[in-house]
């Protein structure tokens, strides 16, 4: 077979000369050019990224496979995105990172790559760049954290922190007891522990067939996490033999597969938006309503916080994915037949996966929550685009609710007055904050689930219904609106609402609509100007001049598409 790194190290003449012995200036002995594959490994390491720092240990481990398996690995970084610590949000710059990485991969000499991943955009990032480059990859996700520990219970990161901060409002908790409670949430190296979007995104990547079964779900400090990593390092040089690439397995069977198995986790909304760029990469037909209607007969059947009880490093002991994978297929409700990156099909993968905890992993028969309990799609003319709520998030009352709509134009702007004793608001109203979409704030951050009013706190409300074109991260919860679309900052319905109108809120029916009629919104839009201060240099005025709207995954519109794995052109 020629591989394509040979069109460098096996070229002839100064150019084979050049990259050689550039090469050997690392110490690799001239057998290391001989024809075998040559393997990349992406890592998102970065102490700027606390999920992903210890990235590095894990790619040693995927290069010790490597090494086994008879390849020449070669790591190199890409973006480490945090939502930790990244401002305005992580998701701002999961395309660059997704440009990025694939344009490193083209670029050099690589036969196939390994994606070293954890906090939430790195995990799409990486697969949206090996989808547009097509060369044969597989994921490793770096593992989430062990449970947190806080005065006897355990405690989820994220998830814990919104309660903690309602509690904080309410005078409920001291300001020293948020300090300690800090150490105790996040005590391990690794992602979120909760569902949130690592967790989910990491689950993913597992029911697209990207990364090896099992393995999204063992700890990041857990050994068997590296015993993973290695083995995925051994796969990467096979599947290169195999000519084993992205668009064989995340085909739109394996979409189905991901979508169904989010819904059965009780994952992330914000896997929606990643799924849908993705599939925009591969040429994948996937809409906003597949969502809907895929995960509607799968029940939720992980007792994962914020839907439920427990943590990741339960859901892994009692067996993990591939006990929900088992279960979908026995309900025909996955795709079995789908190839993945161990060269067999998603059935045969998880065939003998045994529960060892039904507290955390409930059965078909006897599901924590019912089918349609997931992410529903929302439609009506205040989100003619499409809108999506986190059902199983959600309190049952507030499924069905008509209420007055309390307007901001920004996140700041609500939290600038939410403590104010006078605020004019009441537990039956709506909170509508716009300006968070993908070009309005920009970004699209995660600041949907804003806290209640401090007076409303006080007197023991604890949720109310929130609408936003933004997003909601994986560890929250509550009665959340999200994703709005068109956004208000591009002109959607979102931008006229003003504060006093009536909007009724329908999951069963799957509805949102403002109860404004159709002359008076034409009369609100001819009077509506767009928001002032867009970007006029840099990234940000190439973000907010090329983001697509939500419902087509925020991804550019100069990215759709795979561009293949040509090697460069050689200038020596």
């Amino acid at each position: 077979m020629d591989r394509r790194s040979q069109s460098w190290f096996g070229a002839k003449g100064r150019s084979g000369m050049l990259y050689r012995s550039w090469m050997r200036n690392q110490g690799f002995g001239p057998e290391m050019f001989d024809g075998r594959p040559v393997i990349g490994v992406a890592t998102t390491w970065s102490e700027l990224a606390p999920c992903n720092a210890h990235l590095h240990r894990v790619a040693e481990a995927v290069k010790r496979g490597v090494w086994q398996a008879g390849g020449f690995p070669l790591e190199f970084p890409t973006m480490a995105l945090g939502e930790t610590l990244l401002r305005p949000t992580a998701m701002f710059y999961r395309n660059l990172l997704a440009m990025e990485a694939e344009e490193l991969i083209r670029a050099n000499p690589l036969d196939g790559v390994v994606l070293l991943s954890g906090c939430d955009k790195t995990t799409p990032g990486l697969l949206m760049a090996a989808a547009s480059v097509d060369l044969p990859a597989i994921m490793v996700t770096g593992g989430p954290m062990l449970n947190g520990k806080f005065r006897g219970q355990d405690v989820g990161s994220g998830t814990h922190v919104w309660k903690f901060e309602a509690e904080l409002l309410a005078g409920r908790m001291s300001q020293q007891d948020v300090f300690q409670a800090e150490g105790c949430m996040a005590r391990s190296n690794g992602h979120c522990m909760t569902m949130g979007t690592a967790s989910t995104m990491a689950c993913v990547a597992e029911a697209l067939g990207m990364q090896l079964p099992g393995s999204a779900t063992w700890p990041a400090v857990d050994m068997r996490r590296m015993e993973t990593a290695q083995q995925a390092g051994r796969r990467i040089v096979a599947m290169v033999e195999e000519e084993l690439r992205p668009s064989t397995v995340m085909t739109r069977a394996a979409f189905e597969n991901a979508i169904r198995a989010t819904a059965a986790i009780g994952g992330s909304t914000n896997a929606i938006i990643h799924l849908l760029a993705l599939a925009g990469r591969l040429g994948v037909p996937l809409a906003l309503d597949d969502f809907d209607t895929l995960a509607k007969p799968v029940p939720t059947l992980v007792d994962l916080m914020p839907s439920g009880r427990y943590l990741m490093e339960d859901f892994c002991y009692a067996g993990g994915l591939p006990v929900v994978l088992r279960s979908l297929a026995e309900a025909g409700l996955l795709n079995a037949d789908q190839v993945t990156v161990t060269g067999r099909s998603i059935g045969e993968n998880v065939a003998d996966a045994e529960c060892w905890n039904r507290e955390v992993i409930r059965t078909m028969d006897d599901p924590l929550q019912p089918p349609d309990s997931g992410t529903a799609v929302l439609r009506g003319n205040l989100c003619p685009g499409g809108a999506v709520i986190k059902q199983s998030a959600a309190s049952p009352q507030l499924m069905k609710h008509r209420g007055r709509a309390l307007v901001f134009d920004s996140p700041e702007a609500y939290h600038a007055v939410c403590d104010d004793p006078d605020l004019d608001v009441d537990s039956d109203d709506i909170l509508v904050i716009r300006g968070a979409g993908p070009r309005g704030y920009p970004g699209m951050p995660e600041v949907s689930n804003v806290p209640l009013p401090a007076k409303l706190l006080k007197r023991g409300v604890t949720d109310m219904v929130r609408i936003c074109d933004g997003r909601m991260s994986g560890t929250g919860y509550g009665t959340v609106v999200l994703h709005v679309t068109p956004e208000a900052a591009v002109g959607g319905p979102l931008a006229l609402v003003r504060s006093g109108d009536i909007i009724s809120l329908d999951v069963p029916a799957r509805s949102l609509t403002l109860d404004v009629s159709d002359e008076e919104l034409a009369r609100r839009r001819a009077a509506w100007t767009p928001p002032p201060n867009e970007p006029e240099s840099g990234y940000a005025w190439l973000y907010a001049q090329h983001v697509l709207q939500a419902d087509e995954g925020a991804d550019f519109d100069f990215l759709r598409g795979s561009r293949g794995r040509a090697v460069p052109r050689d200038s020596h």
